[in-house]
């Protein structure tokens, strides 16, 4: 292998290896928002309106 070949082989072995580690880093992300949106606490609930009751 002629050190041109070597070198563009070193950089497609960089680019893999970036690539995996960005999805990694991005399945990591998503996993932790599931989490994230799980341990938020519940809205509060509206408060009761009362209807007038109009009794004629």
């Amino acid at each position: 292998m002629t050190h041109t070949e070597q070198v563009i082989a070193n950089a497609l072995a960089l680019v893999e290896a970036s690539r995996a580690a960005r999805e990694r880093d991005q399945q990591r992300r998503a996993a932790w928002q599931r989490k994230v949106e799980l341990s938020r606490p519940l809205p509060p609930l509206p408060r009761p309106v009362q209807l007038p009751l109009a009794l004629n």
